[in-house]
């Protein structure tokens, strides 16, 4: 659907681009768990995300509403995934997302990129930044934009972490 829609566009093209690097280091598609935090039932910008991405090239699997954070830790984890996205519009987001990257730290887990999107002040960014969220999509967010700055850091964590395990070699 996107390829038909963007056609020859150079941000679509530059998707492409970052998933062949993205696979080059790891041989498998970015994976994608898209989590719904604490008691935010709102979850139609979620799926049409997932849909997107999903569409663009990445693997992507939806958690269940009201997840905890332990619970999509545990589910991303199970999951393989590389990125969590958490889409919140309820307001728990400067809770919720920092318990989140502690489950992961605790599991041994902080590998896995945790990114974020809805309606979350900027008042908040600095917070969510230094609680380890690698970047945050407000509304009115380009797709493709969100698309590509989500698999090129990605693609910058693969290769930080390949290049420490060489290193360690």
């Amino acid at each position: 659907v996107y390829r038909d829609a963007y056609g020859d566009d150079e941000t679509f093209n530059s998707i492409e681009n970052a998933l062949s690097s993205f696979h080059s280091i790891t041989s498998e598609a970015p994976r994608l768990y898209m989590a719904k935090l604490g008691q935010d039932g709102h979850d139609r910008g979620a799926k049409v995300i997932a849909s997107a991405f999903h569409d663009m090239g990445m693997e992507v699997h939806v958690g269940q509403l009201f997840e905890t954070p332990a619970e999509a830790a545990e589910s991303a984890i199970a999951d393989g995934a590389h990125i969590i996205g958490i889409s919140t519009l309820a307001a728990g987001h400067t809770t919720l997302i920092p318990q989140l990257i502690d489950h992961l730290k605790a599991k041994g887990a902080e590998d896995i990129m945790v990114i974020c999107g809805g309606v979350i002040p900027e008042k908040d960014y600095e917070l969510l930044y230094q609680s380890g969220v690698k970047a945050i999509f407000g509304p009115g967010t380009n797709i493709t934009s969100a698309a590509l700055t989500t698999i090129k850091a990605a693609e910058d964590q693969m290769n930080r972490m390949h290049n420490y395990r060489q290193a360690r070699l």
